[in-house]
């Protein structure tokens, strides 16, 4: 497991490494030893799976609010998506940035996001499958969602005209974020 800190400060790409031979492959998805030798270890509470089958499908930009943040542990199983995290944490160097990652099977990687990021993905191939894990229960009174197609953020997805939730199309701006709730304390 090598862990490398992306542009946002606290966010991880994850490369494994696939022991393959004839038969397939065989790989260590995750190390509690090695994960807090690297500093990235947390006590996942939950472990989620996504399908969408089609190319486009926009889930997010979700997160909750203290004191229910979360961190994920997200990797793509199928198929490869653009994975995209939004930092709204208070007092954070990269506060309101953006950062995205391709995350595939073929890529053998994954992306740790900590408290206070909001986080979405974009579909690239049909039939695409994340696994993610968090460190805090889903709590629905806590979710809340920031517009994917927010100008102010300005997020370069890969499509046009996407597929998305009507939960996710009703997401706030990034400025009604600031207004209300400020930022996230973690």
């Amino acid at each position: 497991m090598d862990a490398r800190e992306l542009s946002i400060e606290g966010v991880f790409e994850i490369s494994l490494v696939p022991k393959a031979d004839q038969r397939g492959f065989f790989m260590r998805v995750y190390d509690v030893d090695e994960a807090k030798e690297a500093g990235i270890h947390r006590e996942w509470a939950q472990e989620n799976h996504s399908l969408s089958r089609q190319v486009g499908v926009i889930r997010g930009l979700h997160f909750q609010i203290p004191p229910y943040c979360e961190s994920k542990l997200v990797r793509c199983v199928r198929g490869e998506i653009l994975d995209v995290f939004v930092d709204l944490r208070k007092g954070s160097a990269t506060f309101g940035r953006w950062g995205s990652i391709v995350l595939s099977p073929q890529r053998a990687n994954m992306v740790l996001l900590p408290r206070g990021t909001a986080h979405g993905f974009c579909t690239i191939m049909p039939d695409s499958e994340v696994v993610y894990k968090v460190d805090s229960r889903y709590t629905p009174d806590a979710e809340r969602t920031l517009l994917w197609s927010d100008p102010e953020l300005a997020i370069k997805w890969p499509v046009e005209v996407p597929l998305t939730s009507e939960k996710d199309s009703r997401g706030m701006r990034f400025k009604e974020f600031t207004s209300t709730i400020g930022a996230l304390e973690v």
